[in-house]
C-alpha cells in the first residue's frame, strides 16, 4: 500500500511539474556580444538578471551580452502565480587587435576645443538608445546594410589608432564605394539624424522596439529625418568617410539600451 501511495504521489508530482512549466523559446547563441530574442506564453512576465524587461503582446521579448560579460545570466518567467527559472551559460569569446595609421592627430586625440561638442553629441547617442518603444520589429530577421560589401572591420577588436590603444570597435565595419546606396537592416523609427558628428559624420540611429536601436555611421548622404518610419530595405542614404574615418566605409552598430552588441550575432554573414 505505501509503493501505491508512493507511486501516486511521483505521478501527481510530476503532472504539476509539467503543468506548471511556461513554455519559453530563445533564439540566438549565449556568447558575449549576442542578441537574444525570447518567445513565451503571452501575458508573461519577464526579468533579466533581477530586472524586468518589456514583453510584447504575443510574448516576445529581447536581451542583449555585452563583450565582456563573465556571469551566466539569470531569466524568469512569471505567469498566474508559475515561475520558471533559467541559468544560461555565457560563453567567452577571442576579439582581434586592429591597427589604424595615418589618421589625423586631432581625431585619434580630440583638441580640448571640441570636448564639450563630444560630450553633447554622446548625450544625444545615448538618449536615442535609452528608448524603451513598444515597437516589436526586433522580432523580424535583420538583412545586411550593403550588397556585395567585404567587412573591414568586426566587433569587439582592439583598435590601435597611430600607435595608440583605444576603446574596443563595438561595430561591424562594411568597406564600399563611396555613394553606394545603404539599405535599412530592419523595420523601424529614425530617432537621431545627424549630418557631422565629430568621430561619427553623417549618422542614423533607429529605434526597433524594446531597447534595440540600429546606428549607421560615416555617411556622405542620409534621404531621411528625424521621426520618420522606415521599412526594411529602404534606401536611407549612400556610404561615406565623414567623421572619423581613413576611407568610404559604413559602420553599423547594434544596441539593446546601453549594452553594445555584436551586429554580426542578427546578420547572415557569407
Amino acid at each position: 500500500m505505501k509503493l501505491i501511495s508512493k507511486i501516486l504521489f511521483i505521478f501527481y508530482f510530476s503532472i504539476f511539474v509539467i503543468n506548471s512549466a511556461l513554455s519559453v523559446e530563445f533564439e540566438g547563441s549565449f556568447y558575449q556580444g549576442s542578441f537574444i530574442l525570447g518567445k513565451t506564453e503571452s501575458g508573461s512576465k519577464v526579468s533579466i538578471d533581477g530586472k524586468s524587461i518589456k514583453v510584447s503582446d504575443e510574448g516576445y521579448f529581447v536581451f542583449g551580452l555585452s563583450k565582456d560579460r563573465k556571469n551566466d545570466v539569470l531569466i524568469k518567467i512569471y505567469k498566474n502565480k508559475k515561475i520558471e527559472v533559467f541559468e544560461k551559460k555565457v560563453f567567452k569569446r577571442k576579439y582581434k587587435i586592429q591597427r589604424i595609421d595615418g589618421l589625423p592627430e586631432k581625431k585619434v586625440t580630440p583638441p580640448k576645443e571640441v570636448y564639450e561638442r563630444i560630450k553633447r553629441e554622446n548625450k544625444l547617442i545615448g538618449e536615442a538608445r535609452s528608448i524603451d518603444s513598444n515597437l516589436t520589429f526586433f522580432k523580424k530577421k535583420f538583412i545586411k546594410p550593403l550588397d556585395n560589401s567585404i567587412v573591414t572591420g568586426v566587433y569587439g577588436s582592439q583598435r590601435i589608432l597611430n600607435g595608440k590603444p583605444k576603446w574596443p570597435h563595438y561595430g561591424l565595419d562594411f568597406a564600399a564605394k563611396e555613394g553606394t546606396n545603404i539599405k535599412a537592416m530592419l523595420d523601424g523609427t529614425a530617432t537621431m539624424v545627424e549630418k557631422d558628428l565629430f568621430y561619427t559624420g553623417g549618422t542614423i540611429i533607429f529605434d526597433h522596439g524594446h531597447g534595440v536601436s540600429t546606428l549607421y555611421m560615416h555617411m556622405k548622404d542620409i534621404f531621411i529625418k528625424k521621426g520618420q518610419k522606415v521599412k526594411q530595405g529602404e534606401i536611407i542614404g549612400t556610404v561615406g568617410s565623414t567623421g572619423r574615418s581613413t576611407g568610404p566605409h559604413l559602420d553599423v552598430r547594434l544596441n539593446w539600451f546601453d549594452v553594445r552588441l555584436d551586429p554580426a550575432s542578427v546578420l547572415k554573414m557569407d
